[in-house]
């Protein structure tokens, strides 16, 4: 995962071998967004105590409107947590170690 800023956009990029995506937003800015599982949301990314955290918030009526928060754990490892609105129990976490 890279995070990257430069005159107050900002790029997230995560690659996989299966995948690569590529968020770009500007701080408190309001988006349109697909995500990786094809959902259409409009977006709001921003940066609380530390943490950037990003509100996705469904289109279309079924889908689930999501919150995702990264987090530095010392100076090598990223955790992102991300949660499902209505549904406490499930949760996501997955940590990016710096190489």
């Amino acid at each position: 995962m890279e995070v990257s800023e430069e005159g107050g956009a900002w790029t997230i990029k995560t690659s996989t071998t299966l995948k690569t995506m590529e968020l770009k937003f500007k701080l408190g800015e309001e988006f349109e967004e697909t995500t990786p599982d094809g959902r259409e949301v409009t977006a709001v990314v921003t940066f609380e105590d530390g943490k950037i955290v990003t509100v996705q918030k469904a289109k279309k009526e079924g889908q689930k409107s999501t919150k995702s928060v990264r987090e530095m754990n010392g100076a090598d490892e990223m955790v992102y947590t991300m949660t499902v609105d209505g549904n406490d129990d499930l949760k996501c976490v997955q940590k990016f170690k710096r190489v």
